[in-house]
């Protein structure tokens, strides 16, 4: 399976909160106060409730800057705001570049704004997305697909600077009109790959939704049979493969029970 669009988020069902939130929850998410949204080139029908601020609520489109986030209810605004926004890219270090692709990362301490913004917008497509007041425990990882024009966002994931839980990954979404290009298979593998410079085995929060969980197992399913095959003729450990990966053991032992069934 090539994960081609990724999107999970926390379970409001399986956290344990109250009865009365979660109806109270659902009632302001069972419609939407924004229709559209247009985002660069691109024009977007939303999924779910998110909450922007008061003004910019009941609206057939918003209108957002691809590069800072900010977002306006008429062209004629956003309009001029791109002629005052002088970015061409996400705000934060850029920290990988491949080919026409690049990776940004961002500090929501130094960048509250544009933090906070990628909330508002992921909320637009994801159901149960917790919209952090504090976005400062978060550093956010920003994909791109890069023209003559500019480094335009494709998607994201987020991850706390310090997880009491062992979590290399918080949030995770494709934006819509980039799905089946394999970015959320990427951005996985490089949840992985900041672990393994970290030396720190990690996994995503938890609980995952249902596609959530099939996606992570299908990664998780060819990262451990690579590392098979790559050491067939060696005797090795569950702890060995956690050194080569980064996947936290329980992840791979239920993996592995669950490849064990399937074959079986």
């Amino acid at each position: 399976m090539i994960l081609n669009f990724l999107i999970f988020e926390n379970s409001l069902t399986l956290i344990g909160l109250d009865p009365n939130y979660i109806a109270l929850h659902e009632k302001l998410t069972r419609f939407k106060t924004i229709n559209m949204i247009q985002f660069g080139k691109y024009e977007c029908e939303t999924w779910y409730y998110s909450p922007y601020p008061q003004g910019y609520q009941n609206v057939d489109k918003l209108y957002i800057c691809e590069y800072c986030l900010s977002f306006y209810v008429s062209l004629d605004e956003l309009t001029r705001h791109l002629k005052r926004c002088t970015l061409t890219h996400p705000p934060g270090d850029e920290i990988y570049r491949h080919g026409s692709h690049s990776m940004f990362e961002i500090d929501a301490v130094k960048n509250p704004t544009f933090c906070e913004n990628i909330g508002y917008l992921a909320k637009l497509f994801l159901d149960h997305k917790n919209v952090y007041d504090d976005t400062s425990p978060f550093l956010y990882y920003v994909m791109t697909e890069n023209d003559d024009e500019g480094q335009h966002m494709v998607g994201y994931f987020s991850k706390e600077k310090e997880s009491q839980k062992g979590w290399n990954l918080s949030c995770i979404l494709i934006l819509p009109f980039h799905q089946r290009k394999g970015y959320g298979k990427f951005l996985i593998t490089f949840s992985y790959e900041l672990s393994l410079i970290e030396k720190k085995p990690g996994g995503p929060e938890t609980p995952l939704s249902d596609l959530g969980r099939a996606s992570y197992v299908s990664w998780w399913t060819q990262r451990i049979i690579d590392y098979i095959r790559k050491h067939k003729h060696e005797q090795f450990t569950i702890a060995d493969i956690t050194r080569e990966t980064c996947i936290v053991e329980k992840d791979i032992i239920e993996t592995l029970v669950r490849v064990y069934l399937f074959v079986e």
